[in-house]
């Protein structure tokens, strides 16, 4: 079946990932991935797909509702996968403005513009809402798990902001009949994630012996999917989840802070031929994050029992690979730190 998929988000960290499954998997679907390039976006994480004749790139902003309409309709759009979010909590704590400007107006332009363009006819159409495990808040230190049931409790403002959208998302399902599917995910790791994040910061401060700045005391509890794992969960719900319906996506991978900093250390310093232990030094503890949630946790149960599907990689191999690919890739790394990407990719699409 020939189709035209929209992939927003597709030149960040998971949006790459979704992006090059399915331009290598489905030489049947056109696929257009646009983005805004901002600082998180990176076209050097496609340029193995990038000559792909399935394959399309479009720089817009996803608020600019009037085109969003005519890329909808000039490409005949019949699915969206929408990851495109601002993400990071500490940069939503000191400019929540934006984060609700992306996250829930952009959020709704694309809803819009969906609505308004398949309202004659949703067969066969879909519109697939990418969310977080940060919607539902924190948990206890106990068994307790977030389930597809867990009520909605937003601590920061990006987590607020990606619950608003959740709310939109149904919203346009329950008023207008508009074909959804929303998933929760815990956090991603993997290659091609954005330095800000712990894990490849933290690989990265360790290569150039720079601090390993802690939250608190590293007890904050995360569980950890790894990125490829979660490009196969969407592609799996895309094909053959139940619309209108919403699935969590886990990795069953529970690690405290400070012992997965433990890991990576002992990972790297291995790898870089370091004596062991050498890294312990860098631990350096800071003054926690405001509303710092102590514990999330995915129950993806209904995921595996519905459609099959479970993680591939336990965390270790998960992590070696992911160490691996930072130290064997370390000119992207050294391009995404100093800004060198942007120049290059922001200049040859400016004007379109």
């Amino acid at each position: 079946m020939n189709r035209t998929i929209l992939i927003t988000g597709g030149a960040g960290f998971i949006g790459s990932h979704v992006v090059r499954l399915f331009v290598n998997k489905y030489s049947n679907y056109n696929i257009i991935n646009l983005d805004k390039l901002t600082y998180a976006g990176n076209l050097a994480n496609l340029k193995d797909v990038e000559d792909k004749p399935n394959y399309k790139f479009i720089k817009e902003d996803i608020c600019d509702f009037d085109a969003i309409l005519k890329i909808f309709r000039q490409h005949a759009i019949d699915g969206v996968i929408h990851l495109a979010a601002e993400s990071h909590v500490d940069r939503s704590i000191k400019d929540p403005f934006t984060f609700a400007k992306t996250n829930v107006i952009g959020t709704l332009s694309l809803l819009q513009a969906s609505k308004q363009c398949w309202e004659d006819n949703f067969d066969e159409k879909l519109f697939y809402h990418i969310s977080t495990d940060e919607v539902y808040g924190a948990l206890k230190f106990d068994n307790t798990l977030f389930t597809e049931q867990t009520k909605y409790d937003p601590h920061s403002p990006y987590s607020a902001s990606k619950a608003s959208s959740d709310h939109f998302v149904r919203a346009f399902h329950d008023t207008y009949g508009l074909p959804v599917i929303i998933t929760n995910c815990s956090n991603n790791y993997g290659p091609y994630q954005f330095p800000e994040k712990l894990i490849p910061l933290f690989i990265n401060n360790i290569r150039r012996k720079k601090p390993l700045p802690v939250y608190g005391k590293g007890e904050n509890v995360r569980d950890w999917l790894f990125v490829e794992d979660h490009a196969r969960a969407i592609d799996i719900i895309f094909h053959r989840g139940k619309t209108g319906d919403t699935y969590n996506i886990g990795g069953f991978n529970e690690w405290s802070n400070i012992d997965l900093i433990k890991v990576i250390i002992k990972t790297v310093d291995r790898l870089l031929c370091n004596k062991e232990g050498e890294s312990d030094d860098l631990i350096t503890y800071v003054t926690d994050r405001a509303g710092h949630d102590l514990r999330y946790a995915i129950d993806s149960t209904k995921l595996k029992e519905e459609l099959g599907w479970e993680p591939s990689l336990q965390f270790e191999e998960g992590i070696e690979k992911t160490v691996r690919w930072y130290l064997d890739n370390q000119k992207w790394m050294d391009d995404v730190t100093s800004g060198e990407y942007e120049k290059y990719y922001t200049t040859m699409y400016r004007d379109r």
